[in-house]
């Protein structure tokens, strides 16, 4: 696509608001049914819905100069938080070694690699016809699971769980979001969060690793069984109706937001400093109550407003993209602001 469409990026930047708070809230899932409630609601659309929209706008990826593009974004920003992450974790958890793992992604860093994974992977599943290629992706995704080697290490076991995401998102038309945000279809989108809510905070308890794909059957369930197939593809079939009506309830217009779904990655990366440095202090002591949780939401907003933000972006771009173009731009705009405020003041202070 040429284009950006404001639909795309209000969509992007709402889910990036639920990466935030789901990442915060993880905290406190054992303590308190209803942030379980929310927690579960939000993992069951959130990533696989991102990933769904990934794949729609990899539609180019056969052009030319496209994967090299896309190793520049994905794998050397991957690298080198890798190494800024290890870092941060040494002096947060007092770690007595320092060891650099380049092969086992730090926290959220495993969407990186495998979102280059799944670009990759499009080479092969574009041979198929569309019906074909999900199926064959769903059966892998499916029987991953038996693996126990496939675990966290290259983040290969999300990689292979999640790619049927990718792939639809990829198969996907404009026409067919279009489609989906009439307002009859907004009213029955609010449906299945209001009933899944009410599901997870009365009647059901749903180990939350099954939501986040990391993980082989036997540690999630000490045994796998036939039975751990079925419950993956259940909840599948969940994220699929979930993933529908989440976009059935995005907006289409421009509005103040819209511009920051443009800048998605950069909070991705950055607000791990801030959601892990809340956990592992005594930060999160002080969120206890539902008022509290209320403020932990506009804290995600804000934190996600303030990381999508273009003077965040312009000041980490040269180490997240290797680009410094757009920094000595903003370092010579403060200059001028810094001279122009400098001489008003003496002005002031003179008369």
């Amino acid at each position: 696509m040429k284009e950006r469409t404001c639909y795309f990026d209000n969509a992007k930047f709402i889910l990036m608001v639920f990466v935030v708070f789901g990442h915060i809230i993880r905290t406190y899932i054992n303590e308190n049914e209803l942030i379980y409630a929310i927690y579960s609601t939000i993992y069951t659309f959130h990533m696989p819905a991102f990933i769904l929209v990934s794949g729609f706008f990899a539609k180019g990826f056969n052009k030319p100069g496209y994967i090299k593009k896309l190793t520049k974004k994905l794998i050397l920003p991957y690298l080198i938080f890798q190494v800024v992450y290890t870092v941060y974790y040494y002096f947060l958890f007092d770690r007595s070694t320092f060891q650099i793992e380049p092969f086992n992604p730090n926290w959220a860093l495993w969407f990186l690699l495998s979102l280059f994974f799944w670009n990759l992977m499009l080479f092969i599943y574009t041979k198929f016809k569309p019906a074909t290629g999900l199926l064959i992706a769903v059966a892998i995704a499916l029987g991953i699971g038996y693996v126990d080697s496939v675990s966290n290490f290259l983040s290969l076991s999300r990689t292979f769980v999640f790619f049927p995401f990718f792939l639809a998102g990829y198969h996907l038309k404009k026409e067919f979001f279009e489609r989906l945000t009439s307002f009859k279809s907004r009213i029955i989108a609010l449906v299945p969060f209001v009933i899944l809510f009410i599901c997870f905070y009365y009647f059901i308890t749903v180990d939350s690793q099954w939501m986040l794909g990391s993980k082989p059957y036997s540690e999630m369930e000490g045994t796998a069984s036939v039975i751990s197939m079925f419950k993956r593809l259940g909840m599948f079939g969940l994220n699929a109706i979930m993933i529908i009506s989440f976009m059935a309830l995005v907006p289409r217009g421009q509005y103040f937001f819209t511009r920051w779904g443009t800048q998605t990655l950069y909070v991705y990366l950055l607000h791990g400093f801030f959601v892990r440095t809340f956990r592992f202090t005594g930060l999160k002591e002080y969120f206890t109550t539902v008022e509290s949780y209320l403020l932990l939401a506009g804290i995600a907003l804000l934190l996600t407003i303030i990381l999508s933000s273009q003077f965040v972006a312009s000041i980490t771009q040269p180490f997240i993209e290797l680009k410094w173009k757009n920094a000595k731009k903003m370092l010579h705009e403060w200059k001028y602001y810094a001279y122009f405020y400098k001489e008003k003041f003496s002005k002031i202070v003179n008369d």
